[in-house]
């Protein structure tokens, strides 16, 4: 079993390391005997850089795909079809598995027994304690106890009950803590020091979530303050291209002169832009799964865009996540049509009294969502995309919209795949976590305000309106109506709905533009919890006991 894993860890490693000739000379990529491996700083280097292949990557925006936000079509993708249907079965699995955290266990057992540099060594066992933790995290926030396994198991060991989810929970803060007291808060660059690599303020904004999402208001608010002190900035450019400037939204906008449409462009561009490949690693960017050009490549353009630019539509945006941008004129919440109004003007060959419900919206709704005539000309190489919505289509959304966000446009212009990181963490969560938990603590307070003014200021929008959100339960509303809008797609949705209570409100069936049914959806109290793989309790002999609800 050792060997096995010792095996997958080296192959992944040289995947990413290839050009490393020393290594390749020493160990043979398709047999590595444990006794010449864990020697020196760099099987250790190597090891360290296969398991941040175990972090997520555009996994998150399925988790999304089981929220209100995001319609996933396709069951043989993920389990987000099956869980928002409401009839999910213990034969699907939505999450559990420990092969990644054994991977984690197995090098924290061997590390020491390479000769390095001790600074090094702690780095490193702290980055892979990180990594670990990010996994316990998803498990026990889907499925509740589940086993706290820390060392690689003997075959005799191997059915370990479920451990309480308070123990987990706390070993995640504890190692959470550890890693960030270990960890510094950027890196110089070059071999063993790449930018990329865990920080210490990841580890404090991944705390910061976890005491969030646990209602630990005091504790996520001192967090996110931590991070806030370390110099991350929201991502802001100014910068448009040819292309980009083609696309007119005067149709859309009514602006009042030019110095408010470079405004809006402008908060257009910023948003949109921190997901390109070419802004990786800006000042927001806080963690981030990396794809390497022309050797590893994510799916997003083809997951999000819809089938005749080459896209599968796989994640669609729901009418909730469109109705939930607000005006940019007023920064107030919209008054949506109803289905049947917004049918019957889809219905027309003008499309102009449609397209009215779509006019004078955050700068966000227009670098996220796809709605019909949406121009966007720097998608496709010779120019002109306009958004058209066919029902029915091969690799069309069912909703009527498709995701803008985090597709790539140079990409898609270059018929090549999309290669830009994947942000797992950022600043603007933080900024959005530390108001919710200050808002929560003691209600609505000036630096409250000047965090959700960052974002909103950066998106192109109007500030927070003291007057209308002066008291805890209208910020509390507006808090989190900002966190749907500027994280949609980031895989927190899921928990968020969760951990509010609101999932019973929020999951109800979904229709089309055309006010057609979507999907059928159900909501069950025991979706607050997912069931245990059916698979796994067999091989357990019946230890792995099933969550409540589930047979």
């Amino acid at each position: 079993m050792k060997k096995n894993i010792l095996f997958f860890i080296v192959a992944g490693a040289l995947t990413l390391s290839a050009c490393s000739k020393d290594f390749l000379e020493r160990i043979p990529a398709n047999k590595v005997p444990e006794e010449q491996f864990w020697k020196t700083e760099n099987d250790v280097y190597l090891a360290v850089n296969s398991i941040y292949g175990k972090l997520p990557g555009e996994s998150i925006a399925y988790d999304d795909g089981a929220s209100d936000l995001v319609h996933a079509q396709y069951p043989w993708e993920s389990p987000s079809t099956e869980i928002t249907s409401g009839e999910f079965s213990t034969a699907i699995n939505a999450g559990w598995d420990y092969v990644p955290i054994r991977v984690t266990n197995y090098f924290l057992e061997n590390v020491d027994k390479a000769v390095m540099d001790e600074g090094l060594r702690a780095r490193y066992i702290a980055e892979v304690r990180f990594v670990r933790a990010y996994l316990y995290i998803k498990m026990f926030r889907r499925f509740g106890d589940v086993p706290l396994i820390t060392k690689v198991l003997d075959r005799d060991e191997a059915n370990v009950p479920r451990t309480p989810r308070a123990e987990v929970l706390n070993f995640v803060l504890t190692e959470l803590q550890a890693a960030a007291d270990v960890l510094p808060a950027q890196y110089e660059g070059g071999l063993y020091k790449e930018k990329g690599r865990i920080t210490k303020g990841a580890a404090l904004a991944l705390k910061a979530r976890v005491h969030l999402f646990e209602s630990n208001w005091e504790m996520a608010s001192k967090a996110a303050q931590d991070v806030m002190t370390l110099g991350y900035q929201l991502f802001s450019t100014t910068e448009e291209s040819d292309l980009d400037r083609a696309d007119d939204y005067t149709k859309l906008v009514d602006f009042d002169n030019e110095a408010d449409q470079k405004r809006f462009r402008a908060g257009l561009r910023s948003y949109e832009g921190l997901f390109h490949q070419k802004n990786e690693g800006n000042s927001e960017v806080i963690l981030d799964h990396g794809y390497a050009e022309q050797t590893l490549a994510q799916s997003l353009n083809t997951l999000f865009l819809e089938g005749g630019v080459g896209g599968w539509s796989s994640l669609a945006p729901t009418q909730h996540i469109v109705d939930a941008y607000g005006s940019y004129k007023t920064g107030k919440a919209i008054t949506p049509v109803t289905g049947a109004k917004r049918a019957e003007n889809y219905a027309k060959a003008d499309k102009t009294d449609f397209v009215a419900e779509f006019k004078n919206r955050d700068p966000r709704f227009y670098a996220s969502i796809l709605f019909e005539t949406a121009p966007w000309n720097a998608l496709t190489s010779d120019g002109g995309y306009a958004f058209k919505w066919v029902n029915g289509s091969s690799n069309m959304s069912q909703t009527g919209y498709n995701f803008r966000k985090m597709v790539d446009p140079t990409a898609s212009r270059a018929g090549i795949d999309n290669h830009a990181n994947i942000i797992l963490i950022r600043y603007a969560e933080v900024l959005l976590t530390f108001a919710e938990a200050q808002n929560e603590l003691a209600g609505p307070s000036t630096a409250i305000y000047d965090v959700l003014d960052q974002i909103r200021v950066r998106a192109g929008m109007p500030k927070v309106d003291r007057v209308e959100f002066a008291s805890q339960p209208k910020l509390r509303e507006f808090i989190r109506n900002e966190r749907a809008v500027e994280l949609v797609l980031e895989g927190l949705r899921y928990d968020d709905i969760r951990r509010w209570k609101t999932a019973p409100d929020v999951m109800k069936s979904i229709n089309k533009i055309n006010n057609t049914l979507a999907q059928e959806r159900v909501w069950d109290d025991r979706l607050y919890l997912m069931p245990v793989p059916q698979q796994e309790i067999d091989l357990s002999y019946g230890v792995l006991k099933q969550n409540t609800g589930y047979n």
